[in-house]
């Protein structure tokens, strides 16, 4: 094999997997090194997003919501199952199954594309080379442009030092064998909630510990609350916000968490703790020190809008640099990295990149919220259309939640589309599409929806943009 390629990308998670296979197609003699192995010390591809993150998360969730509706709803249908039985193991093994499939599968688009794939850990040295090693064995490879996709990792917290057997990260949580009695997770963003659905569903009593007063920050406050008060009172999560944990002690089965709370100490035990606090970038390691690679002040690798570090000839993408820690964000710029290699003039809009939550009910949102909107000072409208008044959500059983609306006041243009409810995960997109291209809510309202689904959510809201709601008072 030769020692010489045209692109090295560095990490083959969604960003860095993605930008080699757009790479290959153009034309280019392609590498990607990648360092992950699975349980069985055999290479992985997929990153963090396919490996313990996105991809088995949502196979578990997918899991857990079937036995909550076994357990919960069924009956509302009609459907009688009796006694409802989890075989944890099982599930495990399923969303193993899956995992191994995905990543098996981009092994394959590798192939076909002719994407040479190095295992090892790749660290940029000067003059465009990558030193890749493996079991203390170094190769070095050069390129005339070289994509750095390296990803992120769990944030550790010193008073709650990680041990994945009772102190369980994101990847951990994944691979918990048997439904804990209490189960606690510090965090209540999107991480620290997805799990603790999952274990909630199937019978856990789950303790949140947030550090911040707000509930979900980032999310249009009209929706946060209404969607903090359902996975509270509906739901029996036990989220407490402004709870600062100070201290862990671990027993044999169990571990004491120690709180502050409205100036007061609290603690609790729990079978489980679940360590969900953020992510940060992977960039420790990645290159010589006399590569000269410029980072940021948090880690980042420091670029340009067009992903180009300090070093002509090398990129950055996904998750290791500037922006949220998405993977179709750092997909996108895989392809758009790619095409600039090539001499292409590509585009990708930073702020249309849709966010979704997968809890249940689900929270998508694209563009700014109200709040932001009034920090701006735009003269904005707002309309709004409750999913209890959509056809299509109340034949699924599914009652709360809503589609919000927010454009400018002045030329009707969308600025900001926020969903709680069924499938707001694939809602979302109708949004982001109409944004791209600079859609008024008249263009929404004026497009023609299908009957009974639940995208007449989002017709309704644009309607009632301007008090023109046809299926609820405005």
């Amino acid at each position: 094999m030769s020692d010489k390629f045209d692109v090295i990308v560095v990490g083959a998670g969604p960003a860095g997997y993605v930008a080699a296979i757009r790479c290959a197609q153009l034309g280019f003699n392609t590498a990607c090194v990648d360092k992950w192995v699975d349980a069985d010390g055999k290479p992985s591809l997929g990153g963090t997003c396919l490996n313990v993150g996105c991809i088995p998360s949502k196979a578990l969730l997918d899991s857990s919501e079937k036995v909550e509706q076994a357990s919960h709803e069924f009956e509302n249908h009609g459907i009688s199952v009796g006694k409802i039985s989890v075989d944890v193991p099982k599930m495990i093994a399923r969303k193993d199954d899956i995992v191994s499939n995905l990543t098996k599968g981009i092994a394959g688009l590798f192939k076909a594309n002719k994407v040479t794939s190095l295992h090892g850990h790749g660290k940029l040295l000067p003059g465009k080379q990558v030193e890749v090693s493996l079991d203390g064995k170094t190769q070095t490879y050069s390129a005339d442009n070289i994509i750095l996709a390296v990803g992120s990792e769990p944030i550790n917290i010193p008073v709650a030092p990680v041990d994945n057997d009772i102190i369980v990260d994101n990847a951990g949580a994944l691979d918990i064998n048997m439904v804990p009695k209490k189960l606690g997770v510090i965090g209540a963003g999107v991480i620290g909630l997805e799990l603790g659905s999952v274990w909630n569903r199937l019978g856990s009593e789950v303790t949140i510990l947030e550090a911040m007063d707000t509930f979900l920050a980032p999310v249009d406050k009209q929706l946060s609350r209404e969607a903090q008060r359902t996975f509270t009172k509906v739901q029996g999560l036990d989220i407490k916000l402004g709870a600062m944990v100070t201290a862990t002690k671990v027993a044999k089965k169990s571990v004491k968490v120690s709180y502050t709370l409205k100036g007061e100490e609290h603690t609790e035990t729990f079978d489980k703790l679940i360590v969900a606090v953020g992510r940060k970038a992977s960039t420790q390691g990645i290159a010589a020190d006399e590569a000269g690679l410029k980072l940021d002040e948090r880690g980042r690798v420091d670029v340009n809008d067009r992903c180009e570090t300090n070093i002509a000839g090398v990129y950055a993408i996904g998750d290791a640099v500037k922006g949220p820690m998405l993977a179709h964000k750092g997909s996108e710029e895989g392809v758009f990295v790619a095409e600039i290699i090539a001499g292409q003039k590509p585009h990708m809009n930073h702020d249309n990149i849709p966010w979704v939550i997968y809890t249940h009910p689900e929270i998508a949102w694209v563009g700014i919220n109200e709040e932001q909107a009034k920090e701006r000072g735009i003269n904005y409208k707002t309309g709004f259309f409750p999913f209890a008044a959509n056809g299509r959500s109340l034949a699924m059983n599914e009652k709360g939640g809503r589609v919000k609306m927010i454009a400018d006041a002045d030329t009707d243009r969308v600025l900001g589309v926020h969903i709680l409810g069924p499938n707001a995960s694939e809602l979302i997109s109708e949004a982001v599409l109409a944004m791209e291209y600079s859609a008024s809510t008249e263009d929404i309202a004026r497009t023609i929806h299908a009957h009974p689904t639940l995208s007449e959510a989002m017709h309704e809201a644009a309607l009632s943009v301007d008090g023109r709601a046809l299926h609820k008072v405005n």
